[in-house]
């Protein structure tokens, strides 16, 4: 490594260890944006002494998360976190270069895009009471993908066997990151057409190839179909999604992540915590197996959207940032093959 990359780590991990002393409860995410870097280039400071570089393949780091036994997996965008305990179970990988993904169904569910996935590192956290033992992946621009931890009863030699059969031999401090490019939607999408193709939707999944043939933007295709298969909601719309749903045990879907990795709820909703932090609103689910934090400050619009399909028409609420870029999703629990669930069709239909 070239001495001036060398200075540049080791007055990253300086600036890092003085800002851990004078704000000891700031999460690493936080501090990396005060000290404006990535999330990614703030952990590697610690390579050599708490963190170890991985590598891939990628996919077959993911498959070996179900070895680690019982765990937390954890996804976030900037406003919405979700975390499951559980296992990682049925692991299947399909496609090739900017389409290899991959489906996770189980306790832990999640739908992962190999394209995006950039750096990994496992990561050790001494937090006095506790040793927290991580494996985390962040996509190229340095942003978190995934974070799972390792649960007291889970696979501690099988962690350690990951770390070693995936160690990277670069062990160096400092990581390469490379911005997204900003994505040129259309701005003159035929409405009548795109209205059209919505119409002829046959399953849920026929709507992103609908928006990439238009090259449309999700929320200008949501604008467009107002009225006639969206309708603007309320941004304080989630509050009452949640605390209606946990009051009626009505079993839920939510989604949300980011650019690597979506990962899914499916499953009744209980422990409703709403909590202010300053000029920050979050609405939180703290059940034993299930956490969600989701900051309804952030949430810029929220939609009501209708997509046809061969089981009827199937409902969710949509919520989206300042950005335009979508927050998370809620759906009422449903399988293919299956009819929406009445109760979640009214539950949207009373929503302002």
């Amino acid at each position: 490594m070239p001495d001036t990359m060398q200075a540049t780590a080791g007055s990253l991990l300086e600036a890092y260890q003085n800002f851990k002393e004078e704000n000891p409860k700031v999460r690493i995410r936080d501090a990396a944006k005060q000290l404006g870097v990535s999330e990614a280039e703030l952990l590697a400071t610690g390579i050599g002494n708490d963190t170890v570089r991985l590598q891939g393949p990628w996919d077959d780091l993911l498959k070996r998360f179900k070895s680690l036994g019982h765990v937390m997996s954890l996804t976030r965008n900037d406003a919405c976190v979700l975390e499951h305990k559980g296992t990682f179970e049925k692991i299947g990988t399909f496609g090739a270069g900017n389409h290899h993904m991959a489906t996770v169904i189980g306790p832990i569910e999640s739908r992962v895009f190999f394209k995006n996935w950039g750096h990994a590192f496992a990561h050790t956290l001494d937090k006095g009471d506790r040793v927290m033992h991580s494996i985390q992946v962040f996509d190229a621009a340095g942003d978190a993908i995934t974070k799972v931890y390792l649960q007291a009863d889970g696979d501690f030699d099988a962690y350690e066997q990951l770390i070693e059969d995936f160690k990277a031999e670069d062990q160096s401090t400092e990581v390469t990151v490379t911005p997204y490019e900003p994505i040129s939607y259309a701005t003159d999408v035929n409405k009548e057409e795109l209205l059209k193709a919505w119409a002829e939707m046959e399953d849920t999944h026929d709507f992103f190839p609908m928006l990439r043939k238009f090259n449309a933007e999700r929320l200008n295709a949501l604008e467009l179909a107002e009225g006639k298969f969206t309708r603007k909601l309320s941004v304080n719309v989630v509050p009452s999604i949640l605390s209606e749903a946990s009051e009626t045990q009505l079993p839920i879907m939510i989604f949300a992540g980011n650019h690597g990795n979506l990962q899914i709820h499916q499953d009744v909703v209980n422990k409703i915590v709403p909590l202010d932090r300053g000029e920050q609103q979050w609405i939180n689910v703290m059940d034993p197996n299930f956490n969600l934090h989701l900051r309804t400050d952030m949430i810029a619009s929220a939609w009501a959207v209708e997509k046809p399909t061969k089981d009827g028409i199937v409902t969710s609420v949509e919520v989206f940032g300042e950005d335009r870029e979508i927050i998370a999703q809620f759906f009422g629990l449903r399988k293919p093959g299956q009819t929406e669930l009445t109760e979640w069709k009214a539950l949207v239909a009373n929503l302002k």
